[in-house]
């Protein structure tokens, strides 16, 4: 019997393994048992499922207190096998041989596993929408005095960073409070080497380009940290000076486009590491990341590019003859007009966005002239859909 179920694909399962010689599913009969798993009759179609992980989903394995689970699969003295099936209720019950245990799981929890590809569902798993040069004009604005006091707005927020990757906050305050308390309404921020918050001003003795009134080339931050910084916060304290424009590109949308237009520069940089390093008087970072990140489902999820903090590189040298070509073009796209967004952050405004996906940089200003004074901090991207998953079961 062949236990090829396309709606488990991806799960961690048996399921696309072949039982025995036998090469016909079941049709007709609602439950049918098998050497490692069962079959399942649902609204699906039918589903198989490995004993396993029948075992290992029964409820009674997770503490009702910490949500944790206290159960240990492999203190099991055999490999289980049911002694019973049966369905009661809109439950499919199993009696487990070899131990004194009965699981009770809910058809519907089937139903939707099965109907999510073999994947718990994730209501923050929303798919990312592309935005172009024209991206400004869209992006999702929301009063801060809203999202701190109305969970359907904070809700709204999130789910901007999440679908779009980016999001403006209008009417902050002229404080470092202001900041905070809109950082935290999505998680604890985050600490990087400059410490939980950083000032972009002029700076005598700047340790990063941004702390100078140079252009800055199109990045994301901090590849040098083991773990890149999530969702960045740009708090605009003061803007008054001649030139700056904040630029902004949509990183999914032209690593996408990337594919469709020359697949084989696409492959080079999502599937090979490269250095990026931070180094200076007391600090010396360094990591490996990869230029297009590739979710589960190879889909692009984001991208990791800075050129002012690349390191040598260290790929083997016949690589790089094809790898420093795909390169340079993709770094090239990444200007063109047709992705960037350009605009100008007023005072009291706040920029929000994936720094995994939106590749950002400004244009240079005359430092002799006005102000210009950002403050930023990062939440972590697994908060920020922490928060969204608690504020849609509210």
């Amino acid at each position: 019997m062949h236990s090829d179920n396309p709606a488990l694909n991806g799960s961690n399962t048996n399921a696309n393994k072949k039982t025995n010689s036998t090469d016909q599913r079941p049709e007709s009969l609602a439950i049918q048992l098998d050497e490692k798993g069962l079959f399942l009759s649902l609204s699906t179609g039918v589903c198989y499922f490995n004993y396993y992980w029948l075992r290992d989903a029964c409820s009674s394995n997770i503490d009702p207190a910490t949500r944790e689970r206290v159960f240990d699969i492999s203190g099991l003295p055999c490999a289980p096998y049911p002694a019973a099936v049966n369905l009661q209720n809109d439950k499919l019950i199993i009696d487990w041989r070899d131990e004194q245990h009965q699981s009770a799981l809910s058809l519907s929890m089937l139903d939707e596993f099965t109907a999510n590809g073999g994947r718990i569902p994730d209501v923050a798993d929303i798919p990312r929408r592309p935005w172009y040069a024209d991206g400004y004009t869209k992006f999702e604005r929301l009063k801060q005095h809203d999202i701190e006091t109305d969970d359907t707005e904070k809700q709204r927020f999130a789910r901007a960073l999440i679908e779009n990757g980016v999001a403006l906050v209008t009417d902050m305050q002229n404080s470092d409070d202001s900041l905070t308390r809109l950082a935290t309404s999505l998680g604890p921020v985050t600490p990087v080497v400059d410490g939980y918050y950083f000032d972009v001003r002029l700076s005598i003795n700047p340790t990063n380009l941004a702390y100078t009134a140079n252009a800055l080339e199109l990045h994301t931050d901090l590849p040098n940290e083991e773990a890149a910084p999530g969702v960045q916060f740009l708090h605009c304290r003061a803007n008054d000076v001649s030139g700056g424009l904040s630029l902004f590109v949509d990183g999914t949308a032209v690593a996408e486009t990337l594919r469709n237009e020359e697949p084989e520069y696409f492959n080079l940089l999502s599937q090979h590491d490269i250095p990026f390093y931070r180094r200076h008087t007391t600090w010396d970072y360094r990591a490996h990341q990869r230029v297009i990140e590739l979710d589960a489902a190879g889909n692009v999820s984001g991208l990791t590019i800075s050129q002012h903090l690349q390191d040598s590189m260290d790929l083997p040298q016949n690589l790089l003859d094809d790898y420093y070509p795909a390169l340079c073009h993709f770094l090239r796209m990444l200007q063109e007009d047709r992705f960037v967004s350009r605009f100008r952050l007023a005072a009291g405004e706040c920029v929000v966005f994936d720094n995994h996906r939106v590749v950002h940089g400004r244009e240079a200003f005359v430092a002799t002239e006005g102000e210009r004074h950002l403050r930023g901090c990062y939440v972590d991207r697994g908060a920020l859909r922490s928060t969204y998953r608690t504020l849609c079961k509210q």
